[in-house]
């Protein structure tokens, strides 16, 4: 029998789609090239748009794979159960504690034809089984942390995906060790909130990428990070591994007190601009991208101003922005709710500022040199990838294969890109 996954959401979940992927291989399946026996929709609960795109995903899959036992897991059913289990028509619902069963669910389900759902609690134990290595890019992800604590005001993730738990070191370097083997030359660490990876085991961040430093990668970059996890002690121990890149996504949200008040958020923008000094004093160039939301619920003009005004005092090299979306089940979900239209013209304010700061961040770049990790062809006209600093660079002229790291001039940029020369 076939089978193949369809994955929403965040890189966590494709580490773990590789681990259902493994799990039913080990279990006599054969990934599908097209129609499959059994569709896996890995899902996503984070924003409105994300959940539309779940109900998307199953409805394809079943008008697509007719006959097909159409799998939902993750995020949605974790947090949204009702919905999950009774207005989508998968055949099998589960959370996320039930993901390494599957086989066995569609196995049962097979046999009965009766609709399974299997929502359970999650445990505050690391599931060793629930994620591999997502070794499909030219960098490869390890999921080292899971869970969330904070409970900002708008978030579901806690809900979704319980409290913090960490892989142990020892699991790290193994898993590192083997995406060293299969040529990766860059490994990303990800995590739910990545920066309290250890507290259940009396560790900290900088314990993981040791712990990929030993397996003898190149290079290791961290994903997104919560601000106020990053101590001066812990930046200095950071610091200290080595081929740890000099880029780090810092999660703003909003560069308001006020309203990083009504988010629930651990830090304001003193703290924050503290911590990306620091950083840049341990990392000289090192690249701050972020995550700005706009249109939280009463968000006035000012704190809105007052959010871009402090993004230009910081200069991102880029930022993500997202409109502020309900998620039923949190407090943001109950305080009044910024109009629509004024939501999109702040979206539009906001990411043209962005533009403006990441073609200046691309200006500053023009004559330095660096190391790119080519990734996949995108053109026969140009090799494209990225920098320690997570710059996208285009070398035209050249075909150089995926993995391959090339010495390169930045010479140019363009609109979301730097051209850089070989040395």
């Amino acid at each position: 029998m076939t089978y193949k996954v369809i994955t929403l959401g965040c890189k966590l979940n494709f580490c773990e789609s590789a681990a259902i992927e493994k799990n039913f291989e080990e279990n006599g399946y054969t990934k599908a090239e097209d129609k499959a026996n059994i569709c896996i929709v890995n899902s996503c609960a984070v924003t409105g748009t994300a959940v539309a795109k779940v109900r998307h995903a199953v409805s394809k899959a079943r008008r697509e794979n007719p006959n097909a036992v159409i799998v939902l897991c993750g995020c949605f059913p974790q947090s949204y159960p009702e919905e999950a289990s009774l207005k989508l028509g998968a055949d099998v619902v589960t959370g996320n504690s039930e993901k390494s069963r599957l086989p066995e669910l569609v196995k049962e389900f097979l046999k009965t034809r009766i609709k399974a759902i299997k929502i359970k609690p999650l445990s505050r134990e690391y599931d060793m089984e629930s994620a591999v290595p997502d070794e499909d890019r030219t960098r490869a992800f390890i999921k080292v942390e899971d869970g969330c604590d904070r409970f900002c005001s708008y978030c579901i993730i806690p809900t979704a995906r319980g409290r913090v738990r960490s892989l142990p070191p020892d699991k790290i370097t193994e898993q590192a060790a083997q995406c060293v083997e299969h040529g990766h030359h860059e490994i990303v660490l990800t995590g739910i909130n990545l920066g309290c990876y250890g507290q259940d085991l009396g560790l900290t961040l900088a314990d993981a990428a040791k712990a990929v430093e030993n397996a003898g990668v190149k290079r290791i970059r961290l994903s997104s990070l919560e601000p106020e996890m990053l101590t001066d002690e812990e930046i200095e121990k950071l610091h200290g591994v080595n081929g740890l890149c000099p880029h780090f996504h810092l999660s703003l949200q909003s560069g308001s007190d006020s309203v990083l008040k009504r988010m629930n958020r651990k830090y304001d923008k003193a703290r924050y601009k503290h911590v990306v000094e620091k950083l840049r004093e341990a990392f000289p160039g090192c690249s701050i991208t972020t995550d700005m939301i706009v249109g939280f619920p009463g968000e006035t003009e000012e704190e809105f101003f007052e959010g871009v005004d402090f993004a230009r005092e910081i200069g991102f090299a880029k930022i993500h922005v997202f409109p502020y979306s309900l998620r039923k089940g949190t407090v943001a979900a109950e305080m009044e709710q910024v109009h629509p239209g004024v939501k999109s013209d702040r979206v539009d304010m906001l990411t043209a500022a962005a533009v403006d700061l990441e073609q200046k961040f691309f200006e500053t770049q023009l004559g330095t040199e660096h190391t790119v990790l080519i990734e996949k062809p995108q053109s026969h006209e140009y090799s494209h990838g990225f920098t320690e600093s997570y710059l996208p660079v285009r070398i035209y002229g050249a075909e150089l294969p995926r993995h391959t790291l090339a010495d390169v001039k930045i010479v140019d940029y363009r609109d979301g890109y730097c051209i850089g020369e070989l040395i």
